[in-house]
């Protein structure tokens, strides 16, 4: 098991936001676990979507991201800075957490245009000192969305796949990422404990990991990269994974160097 120091960074996709039970369960899980520090990092992919077909947007993706033109970006922050962020600290708050809700900035990240065709897509880049440290130690729990600023004070929408691999990398912390599915699956649909840049590479190249996956695999192997260690990718509807993780057992899909 890890030293009670070690902080745990755990990436929600934002497909959870539509299971509030399953948000509960999570938070839940969270609060029984008080000698262990976390850092939720979200997206809200799907709220974003809805949001933006109700403004009578289209929504397009390249590569597994967002184009996220200037005009969609009040819609975007909104969904995310504002609604995602404040329904998971809601639930946090009704499971005994003391929830504090931020953006990368505060959080210690800044964010800078990530292809000039992907619009206020942003990708994260060294930030200004972070408010996590001091928060943690004060009983909080920190709750970050993925709207992050350039050093002009420019909103960009961060994939948060990357924004919580850099949370990670500044805290030296262990990091999930909770998707809706259980592990990484092969090409028979079966589940696969470990991957390797190299297996990854195969299964990319057969089009067996592909779209948003690929993305989230990706940003797993950079992130195993930079912290020197493991990343999980696990399941947000068994939060009894979390406290399986936390005691050294080995469930979903660990990403290696």
């Amino acid at each position: 098991m890890t030293s009670s120091n070690t902080t745990w960074v755990i990436k929600l996709g934002g497909a959870l936001l539509n299971s509030p039970q399953s948000v509960q369960a999570l938070f839940a899980t969270l609060a029984t676990m008080t000698d262990t520090r976390f850092v939720v990092v979200h997206g809200g992919g799907s709220l974003v979507d809805r949001w933006l077909h109700d403004a009578g947007f289209a929504t397009a993706k390249h590569q597994g991201l967002r184009i996220s033109p200037a005009e969609q970006m009040p819609y975007i922050v909104g969904a995310l800075a504002g609604c995602a962020n404040k329904q998971l600290m809601g639930a946090a708050i009704a499971n005994g957490l003391e929830p504090a809700g931020l953006s990368l900035y505060e959080a210690g990240v800044n964010a800078q245009q990530k292809l000039k065709a992907l619009g206020r897509v942003g990708e994260c880049s060294q930030g200004a000192r972070s408010a996590i440290p001091a928060l943690l130690e004060v009983g909080k729990l920190p709750v970050v969305s993925s709207v992050g600023f350039d050093e002009q004070g420019q909103w960009f929408n961060v994939n948060a796949d990357e924004a919580a691999a850099a949370i990670a990398k500044q805290l030296d912390g262990e990091l999930i990422f909770m998707t809706d599915v259980e592990a990484v699956l092969d090409k028979s649909a079966q589940p696969l404990h470990q991957l390797s840049a190299e297996q990854i590479d195969e299964l990319i190249a057969q089009g067996v990991i592909s779209g948003g996956m690929e993305v989230k695999v990706k940003t797993s192997l950079l992130a195993a990269q930079h912290l020197r260690r493991g990343v999980y990718i696990s399941s947000w509807q068994k939060p009894e994974n979390l406290v399986a993780l936390l005691n050294g057992e080995h469930v979903g899909t660990q990403i290696t160097m």
